[in-house]
């Protein structure tokens, strides 16, 4: 069996190790991909780091199922190289984007194709090898889709980020809403930032703390913006709406802070759906639940259906996935580093 590079998390909060793995050749209905474009993601920073902070305690990754060691990164962008003997639809030389949110292919759940909320889920880069590598084996042809002329380094960010909030902003719009709130300016939020502006006709209003997103924001369709640093964030966002507060809101950072924020400005009858992975836990007045008749869900990635879906968004130039920094394999510590500490605009991938 060939070997190709691969840089590797042997375990939690050390640096990746560069190894050379073996890799088969495809069989059935696998499919080798030559690695174009890896998108690095906050679920790549759990990952290393071996788990989430639950607000009272800390869920490791492996009473996940997670096993050490593994190859991160599940936004893969590459070229086919070599397809198993009962592949089709696809063909040696297609540039394609993986879905990585694998899961049983037995339960209810993956039946109706939502993969991505099987409860024994196999996703790429997390439960076994990912793309922080020269090339990676994906088990089925049918999780691949053609991103025809998309720029593999912008499409690899539809597979995690891209389809997150996509998911999301649709869930936003289910109240048809006069105004949406989108809370953080990174990645995920300038993405919907974008989605929204697209999808919805109403205020599209970004909070962060960093001015800079905020400009970006702006640029790429926020109707207005507000810095949450600011001691009357609440009172600036509730007379945008008029003081009749927030149709919808989408919070990317999911921290105590922002979920407080998002409960002080959310209008009765509101939406809050909560995507991001930050962590800790907040006190809610449980009355105002009912009294205000406000939804508050999770939105968790999505299914290969909508990461369709969103491939010809990006196809009609309707999003542009904003990629600010490029690392080779041999930096992708340096990259995890970066991402945590906040130093990246939008997004970064790994070329191996």
């Amino acid at each position: 069996m060939p070997f190709v590079k691969a840089a590797r998390i042997i375990e939690p909060d050390k640096p990746l190790e560069l190894n050379q793995v073996e890799i088969a050749d495809p069989s059935g209905t696998q499919v080798l991909i030559k690695v174009l474009s890896t998108g690095v993601c906050h679920s790549d920073l759990h990952l290393w780091e071996g788990g989430y902070d639950t607000g009272d305690g800390f869920m490791k990754v492996t009473d996940r199922g997670v096993k050490f060691p593994v190859t991160p990164g599940h936004e893969v962008v590459g070229t086919i190289e070599k397809i198993g003997e009962s592949v089709q639809d696809v063909k040696i030389g297609d540039t394609v984007l993986v879905y990585p949110w694998i899961g049983c292919a037995k339960c209810p759940t993956c039946e109706k194709g939502d993969t991505n909320l099987c409860e024994t889920p196999k996703s790429l880069g997390v439960f076994q090898d990912g793309g922080y590598a020269e090339k990676v084996i994906v088990p089925d042809y049918k999780f691949l889709a053609n991103i025809g002329d998309v720029d593999p380094d912008s499409a690899s960010s539809l597979a995690c980020s891209g389809l997150t909030a996509y998911t999301a902003i649709k869930k936003a719009l289910v109240n048809d809403p006069e105004s949406i709130l989108i809370v953080g300016a990174g990645g995920l939020g300038l993405m919907g930032v974008q989605i929204a502006s697209h999808l919805a006709k109403c205020k599209i209003i970004c909070a962060d703390i960093d001015d800079e997103k905020l400009k970006t924001a702006k640029e790429l369709g926020a109707t207005d913006v507000v810095n949450t640093k600011e001691s009357d964030a609440s009172q600036k966002i509730m007379s945008i709406c008029n003081e009749k507060g927030v149709d919808s809101i989408v919070d990317f950072v999911n921290a105590p802070p922002t979920v407080k924020l998002d409960l002080s400005v959310v209008r009765k009858r509101g939406n809050i759906i909560l995507v991001g992975l930050f962590g800790g836990s907040v006190d809610l007045p449980l009355v105002s639940v009912p009294l205000k008749a406000i939804t508050i869900q999770g939105a968790y990635t999505g299914n290969y259906k909508d990461m369709v879906e969103l491939i010809e968004l990006a196809k009609q130039g309707v999003i542009n996935p904003i990629v600010s920094k490029h690392y080779t394999l041999d930096e992708a510590t340096g990259a995890l580093d970066d991402l945590k500490n906040r130093k990246i605009l939008g997004r970064a991938v790994i070329n191996p």
